[in-house]
């Protein structure tokens, strides 16, 4: 059977036409499951409470953090009274916290942390973030004037496992986040930086296949092959285990 990723959601509630009633969704961007896919994988999504991923675990071969709203400060203590901080996802957080932190001393499940993902990796470690980018970068590149998807090139330790993976020491990014990481959680190892020196990918320098990245590789897969190969090489790793 080919490799079963587990992707992590995100809660939302969806208004149901001019009524009021609410419909509730776990969902995740098709792209992660495209990726996934295309990799030879089987993508399975895991709803954001603890007990479905307790449940899932033997079955799951990899993972994948994905993207999605800032982690609550409370978690890393961070400010809690920065209005920039858009933390509404509380179970999230708490489930995403508990999974990453098993997963990386089990020690053998590979697992891809996506932009809020390298985040939730590094608060689950120990880590810190800062709340917001323009508040300590004159100039913010990572995201548009609107607060929107742009794009950027990230500079790798060609030494690093992730250049050796993805096969480029400068790989062109999709980025989209207000936060990123400050204090960098012991047993992580910055491997990649963006121009203005936020920190863009880390290793784990314990788990034979821990990555996180700031970007959003699932976005430009389909079309760019650097992106692809970081899923590729989740699945070929999650099918040798």
């Amino acid at each position: 059977m080919p490799p079963i990723i587990g992707l992590t959601t995100y809660g939302f509630r969806e208004k149901h036409n001019a009524s009021t009633y609410y419909e509730h969704h776990y969902a995740v961007p098709k792209e992660y499951v495209d990726a996934i896919t295309r990799a030879g994988g089987i993508p399975l999504l895991i709803p954001a409470n603890k007990n479905d991923w307790q449940a899932l675990w033997s079955v799951l071969d990899g993972i994948v953090v994905t993207g999605g709203t800032d982690v609550n400060p409370q978690f890393y203590n961070g400010e809690t009274a920065n209005p920039k901080v858009h933390a509404d996802d509380a179970e999230r957080d708490a489930t995403e916290i508990e999974l990453i932190r098993h997963a990386a001393e089990s020690n053998h499940k590979p697992i891809l942390c996506v932009c809020r993902g390298v985040q939730v990796l590094n608060v689950a470690l120990g880590g810190t973030l800062h709340a917001h980018i323009p508040d300590i970068r004159e100039q913010d590149i990572h995201r548009n004037h609107d607060g929107l998807w742009t794009t950027h090139d990230c500079h790798m330790d060609s030494q690093s496992r992730l250049a050796q993976i993805m096969g480029a020491e400068t790989v062109h990014t999709y980025s989209g986040h207000h936060q990123a990481l400050d204090r960098v959680a012991e047993g992580l190892q910055v491997v990649a930086t963006a121009p203005d020196g936020i920190v863009e990918a880390v290793i784990s320098s314990q788990h034979p296949w821990l990555i996180g990245v700031q970007w959003h590789p699932e976005k430009s897969a389909a079309e760019d092959p650097t992106q692809q190969r970081l899923f590729d090489d989740l699945v070929r790793f999650a099918g040798e285990m």
